[in-house]
């Protein structure tokens, strides 16, 4: 079996070992092994990827294997990685590794987690597909368990977040199946292979319509502005696994679809009209960064912070350039781990304070250290201090966009570079509010610290948050290399 399948037949076996499990330790051990054995699968992919690039295999895709699914639309099963690929699998797979850990002790754990791994096959589907129909189906399959995690499991206003969830993303996805079955008959209705379409030309008169539609459709789960609103409430009404998964790698799928699917097979639309969603963009990363500073609700705080920085994902794309899109790609790294260890640490202060308004909290750090300080690591990540994630990424994004001479992309990148100074804002505001100064609440005097299982979640995300900023190199080689034929595709 072509070791790419197997990142989907995991998830299926755990399903399955699900339903026959009795009893928590069970659901736990079947959770544990088979998150385990994903993370390990990540990292041998990795080392095969690079083994092969290593001994001079230049094929834009490896590790390609097909299945004929329905042979009269051409459709098949057709996998393969490149190196954003493959960076994007081994970031889900901590995200699902970790997220088991936050989960510990969840009510009704076994219905919980048959959800929670239908979520993960749609997630690693999608990024190992490189037929279009195939790609559309694991994005699917990955957003409807959202409804049911959220409305059963969620916390506040679920049912309404959760449907505000479902019909904005099943919205957008109307839009990418446009998308999708123009681009197949626009290409001669002969493959729905990515590499293969590629090769083809479509017209312009057809990418001119199927480029919007296609980036709105994949733009809308990246919270595109003004189609973003169904995120923060999704957020905040997650349960912490779920918030974690979902700001960690789900909205990324956004990003990846937005460059592996608009960008790459209509470049010359791309050109003509991407000034047009560069001015979204642009003010998700402002707007979502000045309404991150207004929240009280920590879920809410970090929710408005992921529509900055996923429109800063967006906005890289766009710049189409090597270096750019380089950094929106380990933008996505850097974002999937410090929005998952924010939420990973807003779920165990919750657990305990039983609230998340930060005008109810204070003096944190005496009360929970660990849990503290390593909200302060998150913070400073995110802000983009040197030697975390978060600087190599934004640096990267606004070296490469400031590449372009005309003031109408400047003028934008600059406006970008002010999302930071707001960015300390509202993280230095917040970790002032709830970690220092007296304690607001003399029930949180004594209450427990980090449990083992929680420690395990946040210090993997941290180990990796501080890996990709002090060795930036290693990811930002794979991901460079593997955007030459993009690259080329719009420098035709």
């Amino acid at each position: 079996m072509n070791i790419l399948s197997l990142f989907v037949v995991v998830p299926v076996l755990m399903i399955i070992a699900l339903f026959l499990c009795k009893g928590m330790k069970a659901i736990r051990t079947v959770m544990v092994t088979g998150a385990s054995v994903l993370l390990v699968l990540a990292a041998i992919l990795t080392i095969l990827f690079l083994q092969q690039r290593a001994a001079g295999d230049t094929a834009e895709m490896l590790f390609v294997d097909s299945l004929v699914w329905y042979a009269p639309l051409n459709i098949c099963y057709t996998v393969g990685v490149d190196g954003i690929s493959v960076m994007m699998l081994a970031l889900s797979a901590i995200i699902v590794f970790t997220g088991v850990f936050s989960s510990w002790n969840m009510n009704m754990a076994k219905e919980y987690f048959l959800w929670y791994c239908l979520l993960s096959m749609g997630v690693f589907g999608f990024f190992i597909s490189i037929d279009l129909f195939t790609m559309f189906m694991f994005y699917e399959v990955a957003l409807i368990p959202m409804y049911l995690l959220i409305g059963l499991w969620g916390t506040g206003r679920k049912e309404y977040s959760a449907m505000k969830l479902t019909l904005m993303l099943m919205g957008g996805s109307a839009f990418l199946m446009i998308g999708i079955i123009g681009i197949y008959f626009a290409a001669g209705h002969t493959t729905m292979n990515l590499l293969e379409i590629a090769q083809l030309h479509i017209p312009y008169e057809f990418q001119r319509w199927l480029f919007p539609a296609t980036f709105l459709g994949f733009g809308v789960l990246g919270a595109l502005f003004p189609f973003h609103t169904w995120s923060p409430d999704g957020h905040a009404s997650a349960p912490t696994a779920v918030s974690m998964l979902h700001a960690g790698v789900l909205m990324k799928l956004g990003g990846y679809g937005c460059f592996r699917v608009a960008i790459y097979l209509m470049p010359e639309a791309a050109q003509q009209l991407g000034w047009i969603f560069l001015i979204l963009t642009g003010i998700s990363v402002v707007y979502g960064a000045f309404s991150a500073v207004v929240q009280t609700d920590l879920k809410y705080i970090n929710a408005y912070s992921s529509v900055s920085h996923c429109g800063l994902v967006l906005f890289a794309i766009l710049m189409m350039n090597q270096t750019a899109m380089t950094g929106a790609i380990m933008q996505m790294l850097s974002h999937g781990l410090m929005t998952a260890l924010f939420f990973a640490l807003i779920g165990l202060i919750y657990g305990r304070t039983h609230t998340r308004d930060i005008r109810e909290m204070g003096g944190l750090m005496k009360i929970m250290p660990f849990a503290s300080v390593c909200y302060v690591i998150a913070g400073l990540a995110s802000l983009g201090l040197p030697g975390l994630s978060g600087f190599v990424a934004e640096m990267t994004i606004f070296v490469g966009s400031f590449q372009h001479t005309d003031w109408f992309h400047r003028g934008f990148t600059i406006a970008a570079c002010c999302s930071i100074v707001i960015t300390a804002v509202y993280i230095l505001r917040t970790v002032g509010k709830i970690l220092y100064g007296p304690v607001q609440d003399q029930h949180h005097i004594g209450l427990p610290d980090a449990a083992w299982y929680e420690k395990v979640s946040v210090v993997c995300l941290i180990v990796a948050i501080a890996f990709i900023g002090m060795y930036p190199s290693g990811a930002s080689d794979i991901i460079s290399n593997s955007l030459s034929p993009i690259i080329a595709k719009l420098n035709f």
